[in-house]
């Protein structure tokens, strides 16, 4: 065993659990750190409680008096707690969080400083856009952007800098974030949505999109971790052969959590408890080293804030436990990936879970209009929501055993497949009275004894219905949620708009009653959906033939899927419903077009490197171990010779063949790298990157793992696939 390996595992094995208390109930503690409506209540006066409140409730604009209350009402409960330091908190499109720290102090004069937070401040900032992806919305030159105050996400103390959700944008008002195409997005659905629900209940005055992530990941030992420049530079191992043992005998999926890992969960959710993250369930994943951290359901723009959050708190955490936190979709080859499954419903000021059947057959109705209505919604965009997971990172998973296909389809069980099928063999035009009731007890009526048996789960759908909300399986661990939930929550408030129009035009036109109406539009929507529902085995070859013939996309790698991002069809889309202008939605393309080239750029060069300058010397060190031995052998057996060192000499063959292998495509993906680099066309450089230098990933990768299984393992350079997984 390598020096370097030897010292990482013994200390690594080491290592003990930080010991960690929980000396106060979590419901005492929930939200201690949180700006929220309890701080507000004792902090604000009446008028800035009042202006905030409706901002968060209804979108009305807080104007600078309200907003110089805030900030002084914000700064003093902030110094109460120690605060410092105050940072406009954003997520750019960088696939991170970004903050600036700035001091309340401010000098006076006279040697005289004060501690000074006014509603300037709070309000707008103005950081450098330059160095963040702007897609050539924004010169280099032209570095001026604004951050300005989300008051619907509390502010938050974490460590001794007092935290204030923003939006960012480009100084000409384009958006560089995830945020503010999400908030116009919930918007549209809360419009749209609303007017939908007047239907059948004219109480009804805001719908709001909740969302509840599910973040998988994996814990390595820190030491370990930092020994593989692979992980280092890229987030997962490049190569490596699989352990003996993987997680081919089911013990650690929900097992024992390992004493370290949950010193570590403990810890992290104390974190999460005073930030008003309302985590709540833990448990080990399927792979060794894999875990799970889930939340209660909270409103979306929240829930992407907490989850962008917690992300950064993870990794601050994993490092006080000697831990390194690895969120990249497939870290590993041979076991399951990570995930961050999606789960999004719509509910009304009123209390109502517009995905979740009531007791009536109104309130069914309703349920089966938003539940239809989401699947047309789907149908129609199904390329677009793909486009919505795409990564470099992602396309590793996708597919993959653990994980859903690129297939985008609709998950919704045997059961409801029946009763779309009874709702669509309803006779078409007016209903007579006996169809009317028929409808209403042989559909409508049954639904809540249906769904007590339609929980069953298709871990290869991208898209399932569970229940009471839809479970968008295909988003990936390290995915920012602001932009699946964007074009979601677009797509349904689209769809809910023309669905309106639909049915008020046979109300308007056809004297049809509103009932009829909506079961007529909802029968042709069944059938023109029909497609996207699919209820098998989403890994097999038979339904890859028969996405085909149905027309669904199967668009496997990233700069294929992208294209949906600009589209005709979506462009339209994101202008007509004021979530993204025809230049945002371009940027936003060249940006995660960028984005993939640059990510398979830098792994090919750790790749090369690794390859290159730790595998091949290894091999060669070894190999002249073994002709030493030959030449020894020889001496020795000298009549002999052929038969005593065959198993030596073809050894001693194996290596040279797989170092020549190394370095010829080394020699290849590189000069490949260069032919890419050359391209000027955004798109074309991607595919290049994509179909001509990532494939030799796998030829380079196949046999330096080889070499891991013939060169002595004294020697050996990189902590094994055994030792990262199974290190505890």
């Amino acid at each position: 065993m390598s020096t370097l390996r030897f010292h990482a595992i013994k200390k690594s094995l080491s290592a003990k659990p930080v010991t960690v208390e929980e000396k106060e109930r979590r419901s005492a503690i929930f939200g201690k750190h949180v700006f929220n409506e309890d701080s507000m209540r004792q902090y604000l006066t009446k008028d800035a409680f009042a202006g905030v409140m409706n901002a968060i409730r209804y979108g009305k604009k807080i104007d600078r008096a309200i907003a110089d209350q805030v900030s002084s009402s914000m700064k003093d409960w902030a110094l109460s707690k120690g605060v410092t330091h105050y940072t406009h908190w954003f997520q750019p499109l960088t696939g991170t969080t970004a903050e600036k720290h700035d001091a309340f102090f401010e000098t006076i004069g006279d040697g005289m400083a004060i501690e000074k937070f006014g509603g300037s401040q709070l309000v707008q900032q103005e950081p450098d856009a330059s160095s963040f992806p702007s897609g050539g919305i924004r010169n280099t030159f032209e570095a001026r952007g604004y951050t300005a105050w989300d008051p619907t996400s509390p502010a938050f103390i974490y460590g001794t800098t007092l935290c204030i959700p923003t939006i960012f944008v480009a100084y000409t008002g384009e958006a560089l974030d995830y945020k503010t195409p999400l908030l116009r997005a919930l918007q549209a659905v809360d419009s749209a949505a609303t007017a939908v629900c007047k239907y059948f209940d004219k109480n009804v005055k805001k719908v709001t999109s909740s969302l509840g992530w599910e973040q998988e990941y994996f814990l390595i030992d820190k030491t370990l971790a930092a020994t593989r420049p692979d992980i280092a530079l890229t987030g997962r191992t490049l190569l490596g052969h699989s352990a003996a043992k993987g997680q081919q005998l089911d013990d650690h999926y929900f097992g024992s959590i390992p004493s370290r890992a949950l010193s570590y969960m403990r810890e992290l959710e104390t974190e999460c408890m005073l930030l008003g993250i309302p985590v709540k369930t833990r448990h080990n994943e399927v792979a060794p080293n894999q875990f799970e951290l889930a939340p209660i359901f909270e409103e979306a723009n929240l829930a992407v804030d907490h989850n962008s959050l917690l992300m950064d708190i993870m990794g601050r955490v994993a490092s006080r436990h000697n831990f390194k936190v690895l969120f990249h979709e497939k870290p590993f080859a041979g076991i399951n990936g990570s995930g961050k499954h999606n789960n999004w419903s719509l509910s009304t000021d009123t209390g109502v879970n517009l995905l979740a059947p009531g007791k009536t057959p109104m309130s069914n109705l309703q349920f089966l209009t938003f539940f239809i209505n989401t699947i047309k919604a789907v149908n129609k965009h199904e390329a677009l929501l793909r486009a919505t997971i795409s990564s470099a990172s992602n396309d590793h998973r996708l597919g993959a055993n653990e994980a859903p296909p690129a297939i985008i389809s609709v998950f919704i069980g045997e059961q409801l497949t029946k009763v779309l099928e009874e709702l669509e063999g309803v006779t078409k035009g007016k209903l007579s009275p006996q169809e009317k009731t028929e409808l209403k007890l042989n559909v409508v009526g049954k639904i809540p004894d249906v769904l007590l048996d339609n929980t069953d789960r298709n871990r290869t759908s991208p898209f399932a219905f569970t229940g009471n909300k839809f479970e968008f399986r295909a988003v990936g661990s390290t995915a920012n949620c602001g932009d699946p939930m964007t074009v979601l929550n677009t797509i349904v408030a689209k769809q809910l708009k023309d669905f309106k129009m639909e049915v008020d035009k046979l109300i308007d036109e056809k004297g049809l009653k509103k009932d009829e109406a909506i079961f007529n539009v909802l029968r042709e929507y069944i059938k023109a959906s029909k497609r996207i529902l699919f209820e098998g085995n989403g890994y097999g070859e038979a339904w890859e033939k028969e996405a085909k013939k149905r027309g669904l996309s199967n668009n496997k790698t990233t700069p294929e899927a992208l294209k949906a991002k600009i589209s005709k069809d979506s462009m339209a889309l994101f202008e007509e419903m004021q979530v993204m202008s025809n230049i945002e939605t371009q940027a936003r393309y060249e940006i995660e077009i960028e984005a993939y080239i640059m990510h398979v750029q830098i792994e090919g060069r750790v790749l090369g490197d690794i390859a290159r300058n730790h595998i091949v010397p290894t091999a060669v060190r070894y190999q002249n171990t073994l002709i030493e031995n030959v030449k020894g052998l020889k001496e020795i057996f000298d009549d002999k010779f052929k038969e005593v060192s065959k198993e030596q000499l073809n050894l001693i063959e194996q290596i040279s063949n797989h170092i020549e292998n190394i370095n010829a495509n080394v020699t290849k993906m590189i000069n490949e790298r260069k032919k890419a680099n050359a391209i000027e066309d955004v798109e074309k450089k991607a595919q290049a990157y994509c179909f001509k230098v990532k494939p030799l990933f796998e030829d380079i990768r196949y046999h330096c793992d080889k070499l891991e299984l013939l060169v002595d393992d004294e020697i050996w350079p990189l902590t094994k696939y055994r030792e990262l997984l199974f290190t505890r």
